[in-house]
């Protein structure tokens, strides 16, 4: 069974492989301080509703965008599966045309996602993931990764409004009958809902006029379901993206070996 692992800054998805299909995966949400033992109990015990043993896992692929925890998830897999992960990074494999001034900048799950987007689309495309940040990542024509763009994710939107803005009441972020509020609260949802649709909408539009022609959109992260419906953009969302990237990683690296 392959393991892939992605390590984000707010949540960290484990996923179980056997052969091509997924079997399951969880979530969690990314906290610094765990150890790799309570990385390890916590995995252990989803993995147990599967009657999967640790033992079972026989291989690893991990993207990680925090550094202080990746090396607490390749001790927690070393020990506990004994297996030494595959970490996306420089040197591996991954199949994919970087075109960009330093490669070496661009976030791991960013690269795992392009290269499972590449097997679902075809280029040129945008991907748009709503994660802690919202990422833009443009594939060409010529099916090369020519960069993008990054904004404050939504919550990290809201969270600054907040805290600065003392007398806001906090609210959930949904999509409001109307654009036009008629109190505070649905003036804030408002504001926030059509606001991020706009930025990923604006962005959008300027990467396809960059582009010079039409590209397909594929939407991933926790908010994709939401805002896809009222995107001129997106029509597509996968949120399982990166764990697909890193199973193909993977299969590329083993085959090279």
């Amino acid at each position: 069974m392959l393991l892939a692992i992605d390590v984000g800054n707010t949540n960290t998805v484990f996923g179980v492989f056997r052969q091509d299909r997924l079997l399951r995966h969880w979530r969690l949400g990314t906290v610094t301080s765990r150890s790799s033992d309570e990385y390890a109990v916590l995995f252990a015990s989803m993995l147990r509703d599967e009657d999967i043993g640790m033992a079972d896992i026989e291989q690893v692929a991990l993207a990680c965008v925090v550094p202080q925890i990746e090396w607490v998830i390749v001790h927690m897999v070393e020990q506990y599966c004994g297996v030494t992960p595959l970490v996306v990074g420089p040197g591996v494999k991954t199949g994919l045309r970087i075109r960009l001034d330093n490669p070496r900048e661009v976030g791991a799950d960013r690269i795992v996602n392009v290269v499972a987007a590449l097997e679902e689309m075809s280029p040129p495309f945008v991907l748009v993931d709503f994660g802690t940040a919202t990422t833009f990542d443009t594939v060409d024509a010529d099916g090369s990764y020519i960069g993008g763009a990054i904004a404050p994710g939504l919550n990290i939107s809201m969270e600054a409004l907040f805290q600065t803005a003392s007398k806001l009441p906090r609210v959930r972020f949904a999509r409001p009958e109307s654009p036009i509020g008629r109190d505070t609260v649905s003036s804030l949802q408002a504001g926030l809902f059509y606001g991020y649709v706009g930025m990923v909408d604006g962005i959008l539009d300027r990467i396809t006029e960059q582009l010079g022609q039409q590209a397909g959109v594929l939407a991933t992260g926790g908010l994709g379901k939401l805002i896809t419906p009222a995107s001129r953009h997106i029509r597509r969302v996968d949120n399982l993206l990166t764990l697909k990237g890193l199973k193909l990683i993977f299969e590329r690296n083993r085959r090279a070996a």
